[in-house]
């Protein structure tokens, strides 16, 4: 739960995140940080040990969230 709202994370983003060894913890941390609003969510994150910023894009409906994906940055990708 973060600040009231329900986490749900896709499959997809399941999966990304057991490639690039992404926590879910680190996932709800980065969540719980933001600042949701209702519909489509781009979150970008500098993580302590982790060497590029996560970039986590998730939806927002009737008080769920949904993440739809996540993965580091690259070097060379502008914020």
């Amino acid at each position: 739960m973060v600040g009231g709202m329900k986490i749900k994370i896709s499959r997809h983003a399941k999966r990304r995140a057991k490639l690039y060894k992404i926590p879910e913890s680190v996932i709800e941390e980065i969540l719980a940080e933001a600042q949701l609003g209702a519909g489509h969510q781009e979150i970008i994150r500098d993580v302590p040990g982790f060497p590029y910023p996560i970039k986590i894009i998730a939806t927002v409906k009737n008080r769920i969230v949904t993440v739809i994906t996540n993965y580091p940055l690259k070097a060379g990708v502008k914020r």
